[in-house]
This record gives structure tokens, sequence and C-alpha cells, in this order.
């Protein structure tokens, strides 16, 4: 994406948009509550379905003081949003915007241990976790936690529904862990007496995972474990597309299983590199509130536009396998730019997917500053507060005009065992297994009769960049 917002935002906020009046007129006591509404009544996707966003909703500053006072900035922010909880399930606001801009950079605080926590049954009060993978390097890997751990509680109390946000949260805790055992189709959990203590401290997680080829029965398959879209890895990204190509795979293993999302550039450049025969053609298109897409469809089109690619921001030429099929591992926290990186491919290669149905994330959002033109790199940024805003300010269309919201559900449907995950990139482990059957057109030896439970939440789901997809106004 080229984006030469930053000035465009500034002439349109100041000839079209904004109804009240200039900075040296607003109440210093309510500039935080001023920057939320006026940044959600420029910019927010249903901002036409919100009374209180109209742009002739005040005719003066005074009313709209009236209108934000006596409320937080948090307050004022979630009462702005349209069918909380429903259609917009993925807008927030922070009051420190460098912790954001290191969550999407990738540094977090975390202990390393990466898990996923599932209801026994939609009746039952308590659940039970998983351990998803172990972050290489961290203090879950160095105390010996592995993926398949089963967790039974935290602090000694048995995890449920109502305690598991407030015992996870914690920057230090000690896990128990436990047996998992299925009868028929009752599934229990059993304290084993492993209890670990993990803290929690900033760690640079590398999203690719794991890569890895095999050759098998004259297919050479290459496989990626894939964590999130986040730009500052796109040339390790790019480096590990170079060793499959170098390898001379056949076949694409692309594992997106617990990728939450991220950048829309990123989403952009891994599918540039996945393909490669189809450099500058439509990827995907935006579309943005009512004024704003009027305007870039009068003024700028090629601003809505999101092309494939041959080149990184940088410059670096990109390292392309020119495939016309590829097999995509998902699950319910397959999201956002997961979700985007295969429907923007549909409409041109082959997409086989394996797993279980995706989130149904078909919207983006940016990050939103107080300054004249909402963008962080802008002498007018206000110093006095770290507040920012993610709000949802775009729908994802790809060529066809297309998207899932409800999410895309596997032809090849198989949920994980939680009691038998398998090591992640084995042959064995039963989703690999079943995309690699997939590759060789053989029938799936995995038991597809397996209880699917719910994951209802996961290590990340407190965070703010977890089911995420953004693209930056700055660009």
């Amino acid at each position: 994406m080229k984006y030469i917002y930053k000035i465009i935002i500034v002439l349109f906020i100041i000839t079209n948009i904004s109804s009240c009046t200039k900075k040296d007129e607003l109440n210093n006591d309510l500039e935080i509550q001023n920057f939320v509404w006026k940044g959600l009544n420029a910019f927010y996707l249903w901002q036409d379905d919100i009374d209180d966003l109209q742009d002739n909703r005040f005719t003066n500053q005074k009313q709209l003081d009236k209108f934000i006072s006596n409320k937080t900035p948090e307050d004022l922010f979630e009462s702005l949003l349209y069918e909380r909880g429903t259609t917009d399930k993925w807008s927030w606001i922070v009051d420190d915007y460098i912790a954001l801009e290191q969550l999407f950079a990738g540094v977090r605080k975390s202990n390393g241990m990466k898990f996923g926590l599932v209801e026994f049954d939609t009746n039952s009060p308590e659940i039970f976790g998983y351990v998803r993978y172990v972050i290489p390097n961290s203090e879950a890997e160095n105390l010996g936690i592995q993926r398949g751990d089963i967790i039974y509680g935290i602090n000694g109390q048995q995890l449920t529904k109502s305690n598991y946000s407030s015992l996870i949260s914690s920057d230090s805790y000690t896990v128990n862990f436990g047996n998992i055992s299925q009868l028929g189709s009752t599934i229990n959990v059993i304290p084993n007496d492993i209890n670990i203590v993990l803290n929690k401290e900033i760690i640079n997680e590398n999203p690719i995972h794991t890569v890895t080829t095999y050759e098998i029965d004259g297919h050479k398959i290459g496989y990626i474990f894939y964590n999130q879209f986040v730009a500052n890895y796109d040339e390790q990204l790019n480096d590990a597309f170079l060793q499959l190509k170098t390898e001379n795979i056949t076949d694409l293993v692309l594992d997106l299983r617990y990728n939450g999302g991220g950048s829309v550039q990123t989403a952009v450049n891994l599918s540039s590199m996945i393909t490669g025969q189809f450099n500058n053609e439509l990827f995907a298109k935006e579309k943005w509130n009512s004024k704003w897409q009027s305007y870039l469809e009068a003024e700028h089109p090629e601003y809505l536009i999101n092309n494939f690619t041959n080149t990184l921001n940088n410059g670096e030429s990109i390292n392309n396998l020119n495939l016309n099929e590829i097999t995509v591992i998902v699950t319910g926290s397959s999201a956002s730019a997961s979700e985007l990186v295969i429907n923007g491919l549909i409409p041109y290669i082959n997409v086989n997917l394996v797993g279980t149905t995706t989130h149904g994330k078909y919207v983006g959002s940016v990050t939103l500053y107080d300054s004249d033109s909402y963008t962080r790199d802008d002498s007018t940024l206000n110093q006095d507060h770290h507040y920012a805003m993610q709000p949802i300010v775009l729908e994802m269309v790809n060529k066809l005009g297309e998207n899932e919201k409800n999410g895309f559900t596997p032809e090849n449907y198989l949920a994980e065992n939680f009691a038998d995950l398998g090591q992640l990139g084995n042959p064995n482990e039963p989703l690999f297994e079943m995309a690699i059957n997939k590759i060789l057109g053989l029938r799936n030896s995995s038991n597809n009769n397996l209880i699917e439970l719910k994951t209802i939440s996961n290590s990340d789901l407190n965070n703010p960049y977890y089911l995420n997809m953004y693209v930056e106004l700055n660009k």
C-alpha cells in the first residue's frame, strides 16, 4: 500500500469534516475527550450509524463540551461504538501509545507459555488450559514446559469462566498442571502435582516459529508456523521464503492456527511471497466510512487498493514461490490478517483449508493519535497525554468484492485433540498430517469423530493487538 494520507488527512479534516472550533478554543480539561469524539467522527467505519457522531450533531464547541463532560475517555469511547460486542467487537482505546507501539512491533511482556483455554461444556463453569507452543529461549522453555501440557489451575485455584481473566493477567503466577482423560463424550482434567512458577518479562517474539521441508512421495512440502503479522519481521519472513525457494519446494503448508492477525502490509507481502505471478494485480480493496469512501473514490481511488508486490517497504526484492495452490491450517484463533491472506488469494490460486472455522474478522483499524493529522509523526502531537485509539475504520474485500464475515470453514475439517496435540511441524501432528494427505491426494486417517470443545480464550486475549488487522495512516 502506498499511503500518502498524512497531507490528505489534514486538508480533508480542515475543509470537510471538522465542524467544531480551533484547538486554541478547546477546554484543556476535556482535550482527551475531544480527541476521542473528533477522531471517531472522522474515521470510524460505522460513523453513519451513530447519532452522536454525526457531523451536524453539535453546532459549536460549547455544545460538544457539554456532551463529553463528566465522561472518562474510556467511557466516552465505548458509548460511541456501534453494536458493541456484536458488530464492533474489536475497537479499543489505550492510555499509553508507547506500550501499544511496542506490542505492534512484537515486544511485550510474556512468560513464554502460549496457551488456549477450553470449556468442558457450555453448562459447566470449569475450564482447562492447554499449552499451544512455547516461545524459544523464554522462561517457560527453560523450565521445561512443552506444547500439549494441560493446565488445571493457577495459584492453586481451578480455572473457571469467571476467574481465569484475573488469574492470567498477573505478571507472576504458579501454573498447576494436570492430566487429561476422556471416557466416551466425558472429558476430565485431574491435577498431577506439577506446579511451576512463571514470571513475565519483556520478550521480542519472532513470529516465524518453525520453517521446515519434507520430501514425501515425490513432493517437497514446505511448512511455516507463523504466529503474527509483524512488519518488523518482514525481512526474516522473506528469508524464510528464500530457504523454501532454495529447497525447491513443490507445495506449501502455511500454519496460521493461532495467528490473530496484524499488519495489512505484511499480509500483502506474505501473499506476494506465496505467489509472485500476480505482481501489481489487486489483492484487496478497502471500504471506509461514507465520507471517506466518497472522497477517496473521487480524488484518490488508488489509495483504496492493495496490490500484490515484488518488493518489501525497504526495497528488498521478495522471494516468491510462484505457487498455484496452497494449504492453510486454521482454527477459530485464525483472524483478521490471517483471513485476509486466505480471502485475497482465493480469486487467484487454489486455497485448501485444514482445521476448524476461522474467527470471522473482516475489518481493519488504524492508530489515531491526538494531533492535527491524527498521526504520530506530527509537530502538533499533544504532549500532555499518551492516549491513542485503535478504532475500526475499514472493511476489506478481495478482487471479487467478497469477504467471509462468519469466517472460513475448511472442507478438511478437524479439531485439535487436546489429549494428543502432537508436535508442530512434525508430519504426524494431526492437522499437518491432514494437510499432507490433502497434498498427496490421500484419504485422511485422522479421527474426524473427535469431540470439538470450544476455546473461549487464550494467553493473548487480554492484549489489545490480538485479533487485530491494522493499516498505517502515514506510510
